[in-house]
């Protein structure tokens, strides 16, 4: 069934409806989300910043995206090996800003790149991939509308294998 007038609602679904503590506030007469007011179709709907914890300090707009589910941030020695990388291009930690997926998966890839701005995105393993990038090209560098985006092996799959971590660096060179 689909609803064109968010009044309508209330005659439809006329189970109570209980609001978080933190989505009241969006919801007080007098404001535009107000369901009691008139629904005006090009009224612009104001979005909630989304605040994303991070390694780094983002200095140079340098976005490392990884997927860790039992971690913060990154595995330790997985760390170590990114920021081994890191030093050999001229960055270091305060540089970049290093997301964790696994604690963000909600996060669309409109989201991070108003939030980071990068000029640089890497995309480390298939679990690191925000919604709203369709299948990436694998470890190819592509730039779009200025950002050099790189998805790229994860850290787990590079320990194992030497192969991997040579076209990993080949292609982090590149950007």
């Amino acid at each position: 069934m689909k609803v064109e007038h968010p009044n309508a609602l209330r005659f439809i679904l006329q189970d109570e409806i209980y609001l978080l503590d933190e989505d009241k506030n969006y919801y007080k007469p007098g404001t535009s989300n107000h369901p009691d007011q008139h629904f005006n179709p090009g009224t612009e709907v104001e979005t909630k910043q989304v605040n994303f914890n991070y390694l780094g300090a983002n200095k140079k707009n340098f976005l490392i995206v990884v997927n860790y589910p039992e971690d913060e941030f990154m595995h330790q020695h997985h760390l170590t090996a990114l920021e081994s990388v890191l030093t050999r291009k001229g960055y270091n930690r305060d540089d970049v800003a290093i997301l964790n997926m696994a604690r963000h998966a909600s996060a669309d890839h409109e989201q991070l790149t108003s939030f980071f701005e990068p000029k640089i995105m890497v995309l480390l393993g298939k679990g690191s991939i925000p919604v709203g990038i369709e299948h990436p090209q694998f470890n190819m560098p592509f730039n779009n509308n200025g950002l050099s985006l790189l998805y790229t092996f994860s850290f787990d799959e590079m320990m194992t294998n030497n192969d991997n971590k040579k076209a990993f660096w080949e292609q982090m060179k590149a950007l």
